[in-house]
C-alpha cells in the first residue's frame, strides 16, 4: 500500500530537503500523497511551489497539496512528520537573548531558552496530536519538534500507551556521520550503543560491520582534532560545537558525549563566546531562511531541481528511514526517545530516555542498557528533574514548579538568577505560556 504523509510544519527550512529524501526513497518507500500543513502560509507557499517542480520531475505519480486546515491535513493519513516551531524564529531570538542578558547560556533547546520554548511547544503539540488521533487513529506520528526532551515528557503524560507516537532527534546521528567520515565508512556501517536523555547522552560503544568496537579509535582522533560532519562543515556555529566535543573528550574519560553537553558542562565558557546582540537565531534568519527562499526561487525559475544545491541531508534521511523501517520487513536500529521502564536499571523508570531501539513493522523494541555510572546518573537525575518540573509547571500553571525547574538547570545554577530569568521570560512569552501563578 502506498503511504499518505503529512508534514506538519510545511514551512520549515527542513521541509524541502525532506521532500527530496522522499523522492530519493520512492522506490523503497512508496507514497501516494504528501500534504504540507502549517499556520505560516507565506513560508509554506514558496516551498510548495518548489516542491511541485520537484515532484513533477522526480515523483510525478505522487499527489502534493498544501493546507492550513487540520481536517484536510490529517484525515486518513499513514504518517505525520511533525516539525513545528512554536513562536517561530522571532521567539527563538528571545529564548537566546534573555538568558544571555543575565550571564547564562542562551540556546534554543538547553537551559532557560529550552525551558521557554518547551512551555510554548507543549500546548501546540498536544492540540495537534489530539487532532491527528481524532482523524487518523492508527497513523504513525514521528515527532522531532524541539525541545524534544520536554515534548517527549509531555506527550507520554497526555497520551500514555500511544505506541504510534514516536519522539526522535537526529543529533546523535549527525555526530555519527562525523565518526563514520573519520573512519572512512558510511553511517549505516556503524551501530551505536548510547544512553541518556535527549541532548544529554553518551556513546558507550561504536561497532563496525565486523563487530569491532571503534570507540577508542574515535576518542583518540577526537583528542587530536575535531570530528566534523561534512554536511555541517560550512556553518561556523556547528564548527564551534564540534570544537567543544574535542574539549569534552579530553576532559572526561570513557564515553563520548553528545555535543549538547557542552552547555551543561562548560556554561561559563559558552557564554563568553556568545554575542548577546547577535545570537544563533539572528544567524539563521539572516542565512538559512534566506538561503532556503533563494533555493526555492531558483528551482521555480529554472523549473528543475537539477543544478540546484538541494540535497536530502541527515535530517530527512533519518526520518524517512525510520518510517520505512516501521512499514518494512527488515529490522533496523535507531536511537529513539522512549519511556525507561527499567531499560536503565538504576534510573527513574518514568523518565523519557534516548537509547538504541530495534524498529520493524512490529514497532519499537528498546535495547537493555543496565546500570550507568554515578557521574552520568547524577547529571541525568538533575536534568530529568528540570524536565519533569517544566511539564508540571505547564499542566498545573505552577510558577513555583517553573522556578524550581530553572534553579535545577545546570546552565543557571543560581536561584536568584533563575527567578530573574523566569520573570523576564514571562513578559516575552505572554500569549504563548500558561498563566503561571
Amino acid at each position: 500500500m502506498d503511504n499518505i504523509i503529512t508534514i506538519c510544519g510545511g514551512g520549515s527550512t527542513y521541509t524541502l530537503p525532506m521532500l527530496k529524501t522522499l523522492c530519493d526513497y520512492h522506490n523503497e518507500f512508496p507514497i501516494a500523497e504528501v500534504r504540507l500543513f502549517d499556520i505560516e502560509t507565506k513560508k509554506m507557499e514558496y516551498i510548495y511551489e518548489a516542491a511541485k517542480v520537484m515532484f513533477y520531475e522526480l515523483m510525478p505519480d505522487v499527489k502534493l497539496k498544501m493546507t492550513i486546515d487540520k481536517e484536510e491535513a490529517f484525515a486518513s493519513v499513514d504518517f505525520v512528520f511533525m516539525q513545528i516551531r512554536s513562536g517561530g524564529f522571532e521567539m527563538r531570538e528571545h529564548d537566546e537573548k534573555v538568558p544571555l542578558s543575565y550571564g547564562c547560556v542562551g540556546q534554543e533547546t538547553c537551559g532557560a531558552g529550552g525551558f521557554a520554548y518547551g512551555l510554548r511547544s507543549i500546548r501546540d503539540i498536544i492540540d495537534l496530536v489530539q487532532a491527528i488521533r481524532k482523524l487518523s487513529p492508527n497513523a504513525w506520528i514521528l515527532n522531532y519538534s524541539n525541545p524534544a526532551a520536554i515534548v517527549a515528557e509531555a506527550t507520554q503524560r497526555f497520551f500514555p500507551g500511544d505506541q504510534r507516537l514516536i519522539n526522535i532527534c537526529d543529533m546523535p546521528i549527525a555526530i555519527m556521520d562525523g565518526f563514520a567520515e573519520r573512519l572512512g565508512l558510511k553511517r549505516n556501517q556503524l551501530k551505536a550503543r548510547y544512553f541518556g536523555l535527549n541532548h544529554f547522552g553518551w556513546f558507550t560503544n561504536i561497532y563496525d560491520m565486523n563487530g569491532n568496537d571503534r570507540l577508542d579509535e574515535i576518542r583518540a582522533g577526537l583528542r587530536e582534532a575535531r570530528v566534523m560532519p561534512e554536511e555541517l562543515s560550512q556553518d561556523s556555529g556547528w564548527q564551534e560545537t564540534f570544537e567543544m566535543l574535542h574539549q569534552m573528550v579530553s576532559d572526561f574519560d570513557a564515553f563520548i558525549p553528545n555535543t549538547y553537553l557542552q552547555y551543561y558542562l562548560y556554561p561559563k565558557s559558552v557564554v563568553k563566546k556568545e554575542n548577546p546582540k547577535y545570537t544563533r537565531a539572528n544567524y539563521v534568519m539572516d542565512h538559512r531562511l534566506k538561503d532556503v527562499e533563494r533555493l526555492c526561487q531558483q528551482i521555480i525559475k529554472n523549473k528543475t531541481v537539477q543544478g540546484s544545491s538541494l540535497e536530502k541531508g541527515v535530517h530527512g534521511t533519518y526520518i524517512v528511514e525510520l518510517a520505512k523501517a516501521l512499514t518494512g520487513s527488515e529490522e533496523k536500529e535507531f536511537l529513539l526517545i522512549v519511556k525507561n521502564q527499567g531499560i536503565i536499571s538504576n534510573f527513574s523508570k518514568e523518565a523519557m530516555i534516548e537509547v538504541p531501539c530495534i524498529v520493524s513493522s512490529r514497532g519499537i523494541e528498546p535495547l537493555f542498557v543496565g546500570e550507568i555510572p554515578t557521574f552520568q546518573k547524577a547529571l541525568m537525575e538533575v536534568q530529568y528533574g528540570y524536565e519533569k518540573l517544566t511539564v508540571d509547571a505547564f499542566i498545573n500553571e505552577d510558577d513555583q514548579a517553573a522556578f524550581q525547574a530553572l534553579t535545577l538547570n545546570r546552565t543557571i545554577g543560581d536561584a536568584t538568577t533563575a527567578r530573574q530569568i523566569l520573570d523576564a521570560l514571562k513578559i516575552k512569552n505572554q500569549g504563548y505560556w500558561p498563566n503561571l501563578k
